[in-house]
């Protein structure tokens, strides 16, 4: 019994802020101090680095969950399924719901729990949890579902990955203006025809990398430092990355028995584009090939890093046709891939 997805939505916020909302900010070193540049020049440096020019952001009335349950409930509309059919509702995020203007994450009930209440699903044996893996979490929530799906004590599962990282960013720190909302999911369920999750692998390195993406004090030293925000060490994260993750990829791609001349398209979490454009280039370098065009889809330049959700978001914005220079055709191999907080690691090979 194999897995396959059967349905995609996603939930892209309406609120858009270009780079040039930042132009008045006053971006601050770790120390407090003034960074030695103009916030013209930072903003220019970024978009050069990053390939964001656009995000967006929740408005003021939503939350992770209100974004979740409606990409779950597009979802669940595309496969054209009962919900009560459902067996697992999976969701992946890492800051829980954080109302806007508050610094309190609020995770009780679970935020897989509000998102079944919102779908009106009355089954008890629909179980809902959330999973907290960093970016990588909805992938890794696709490797629960396959097990849950393989195993025989699932049929049909809805995996969901949301966040709203505006609401944990430090409005001193440049690399707030990386941060984004949304959601985004899938429906899949257990399936005879060959294809679907052909391998998976997953990898946790939790030693010096453990803390290269934390909760940190703003870089505004009067705000004190009981309120929390998203940080990283940016450089640390790039280096381990890009060594890393290509070895996942491959290690993935190799337990499939596929070749790499058969992958379609690679979907890899919308980090960064520099990062992730080295990291499928020395991907392909370990068959000794370069990477050829088309082959990595990239939504970070309007959507920005939305963590979980940049993946299943951009599957269902190919799968619906809302990127028309990118498709998925019956039979195509894809593969997906991301790197986060933990520092964890995953990747999936897929057949379509």
């Amino acid at each position: 019994m194999g897995m396959r997805i059967i349905g995609s939505g996603s939930c892209i916020p309406e609120t858009k802020l270009s780079n040039e909302h930042f132009e008045n900010r006053s971006f601050l070193n770790e120390d407090g101090n003034p960074l030695n540049y103009s916030t013209e020049t930072i903003i220019s440096k970024f978009a050069a680095i990053t390939g964001i020019e656009e995000r967006r952001y929740a408005a003021p009335d939503q939350v992770a969950s209100d974004l979740g349950a409606a990409a779950a409930a597009k979802a669940v509309a595309s496969a054209g399924i009962d919900p009560e059919s459902i067996d697992y509702l999976i969701m992946a995020h890492n800051f829980g719901d954080v109302r806007s203007g508050s610094s309190q994450s609020d995770a009780v009930p679970s935020l897989a729990s509000r998102i079944k209440n919102r779908l009106g699903i009355k089954n008890p044996d629909c179980v809902a949890y959330d999973l907290l893996f960093g970016c990588p979490g909805w992938i890794e929530g696709m490797i629960h579902a396959n097990a849950f799906i393989r195993s025989g004590i699932a049929r049909r599962c809805l995996v969901v990955g949301g966040e709203t990282l505006s609401r944990v960013s430090d409005a001193f720190d440049r690399d707030s203006m990386i941060y984004a909302d949304g959601a985004g999911a899938v429906v899949v369920e257990g399936s005879s025809v060959p294809g679907g999750v052909l391998s998976h692998c997953s990898a946790s390195y939790t030693q010096e990398q453990a803390g290269f993406l934390y909760f940190g004090s703003s870089h505004e030293r009067k705000r004190g430092s009981d309120v929390r925000y998203i940080k990283m060490q940016g450089r640390k994260i790039y280096e381990f990355a890009l060594s890393r993750v290509p070895e996942a990829m491959k290690k993935c791609l190799d337990r499939a028995g596929i070749e790499i001349a058969d992958v379609k398209k690679i979907l890899i979490h919308q980090a960064n584009e520099k990062m992730d454009q080295a990291i499928v280039s020395s991907f392909y370098r370990l068959y000794g090939m370069e990477p050829p065009a088309g082959i990595m889809p990239m939504s970070i330049r309007l959507l920005g890093n939305s963590s979980v959700a940049t993946v299943p978001t951009l599957y269902d914005l190919i799968a619906t046709g809302a990127m028309p220079d990118h498709r998925f055709d019956p039979g195509d191999i894809i593969l997906f891939a991301s790197v986060g907080a933990g520092m964890n690691i995953n990747a999936m090979a897929y057949r379509i």
